[in-house]
């Protein structure tokens, strides 16, 4: 919606991970420089971790975009919790081999026979595991040895893994030795810094055809690094909502009070604490603070009537999503500013 009313070619700040869009900050760029690495090395493992929704995502599939299907066979697997032959199944199907009826045995076999095939073709064979921090020790020992395959002293498959944080402490275990002496590469994902959020909400407008409309200060760029931590995936949720709140409010510059709406908003969304009985926050003023709070009744006045105010606003913005979505629902999406008008006076009425 707010693509159209800003005269964007497409969504930038989608949820799901979009090569095109692959942003090379200082530590993706290195992550990504790391995965090239390993390509170009032919064998044993890559490892990438990072917070969850910090891009390790994105990158594999701006490295899977960027290969020659002619020279790799690349496939990607996204585990969860997949027991060790559970795991070679998944990895023979997404290569096209047909696995019922197959013992261990013989789909070993299948595999090492498929890998053989693509290295007499002259092409590279990579497994890319998303989400490794959910492999047992067991699957990642099925694995290594699955790794170990070798044809006239050259490797037939090479491995990359992409895990959060959590998955150190698998690769850290006693027993995990012998694969951690085939890792020729490791790299760690941090989050964003400020600048680097702001170079990365700018690219990702810019790829969406954004023409500084609407104009975004820089104290708004601050507190979106502040609010989001840098992490890629919060700061698309956030600016998504950001982009349809200034959209429906038909504003064209976002600044740092437009930044707050949206802020005070998601923090209310899972807010499920009762108002009032058990498990209520205590809202009664510190004893410290209790004499000030009487003897500045007007100023306390003044707080009230803008909280009352910014929840009035809070509710209308509810209202207005509401009636958006409603409206698309019902088809009617042909003209945004006469949806706009729709909204509003649906909502003054």
């Amino acid at each position: 919606m707010y693509d159209r009313f800003y005269g964007l070619s497409r969504k930038p700040f989608r949820l799901s991970p979009d090569p095109s869009f692959f942003f090379k900050g200082h530590s993706h760029g290195r992550a990504y420089a790391y995965l090239r690495y390993g390509l170009h090395m032919g064998e044993g493992f890559v490892v990438i971790t990072g917070p969850v929704g910090a891009g390790k995502t994105t990158i594999a599939r701006a490295l899977l975009s960027s290969l020659n299907p002619e020279r790799t066979r690349a496939v990607q697997i996204v585990s969860t919790f997949l027991a060790p032959d559970e795991l070679l199944r998944m990895i023979a199907q997404e290569f096209g081999i047909e696995t019922r009826g197959l013992a261990k045995a013989e789909l070993l076999h299948a595999l090492e026979d498929h890998f053989r095939a693509a290295q007499r073709q002259g092409r590279q064979v990579l497994v890319i595991i998303d989400e490794a921090q959910n492999l047992s020790p067991e699957s990642l020992e099925e694995l290594r040895m699955l790794a170990n395959l070798q044809h006239e002293g050259r490797a037939l498959l090479q491995v990359f893994l992409l895990g959060q944080e959590e998955f150190h402490e698998t690769l850290r275990l006693p027993h995990m030795e012998h694969l951690r002496q085939r890792i020729i590469a490791s790299y760690h994902l941090v989050p964003l810094d400020e600048a680097e959020t702001r170079a990365y909400i700018e690219h990702r407008l810019r790829l969406a055809g954004w023409e500084d409309d609407p104009r975004i200060d820089d104290a708004a760029y601050a507190l979106i690094h502040a609010y989001t931590g840098g992490i890629p995936r919060k700061i698309n949720v956030f600016c998504d909502r950001l982009f349809l709140h200034a959209c429906l409010e038909e504003k064209h510059e976002i600044d740092e009070e437009t930044v707050q709406t949206i802020i005070r908003e998601k923090d209310s969304e899972f807010d499920f604490r009762p108002v009032d009985g058990p498990g209520a926050p205590d809202r009664s003023p510190a004893p410290d603070n209790l004499h000030a709070l009487q003897g500045g009744g007007s100023r306390l006045d003044a707080l009230e009537a803008r909280l009352d105010a910014l929840e009035a606003r809070l509710e209308r913005d509810r209202e207005r999503l509401r009636l958006v979505l409603e409206l698309l629902a019902a088809g009617e999406e042909a003209d945004l500013r006469a949806l706009l008008d729709q909204v509003r006076s649906r909502s003054a009425s």
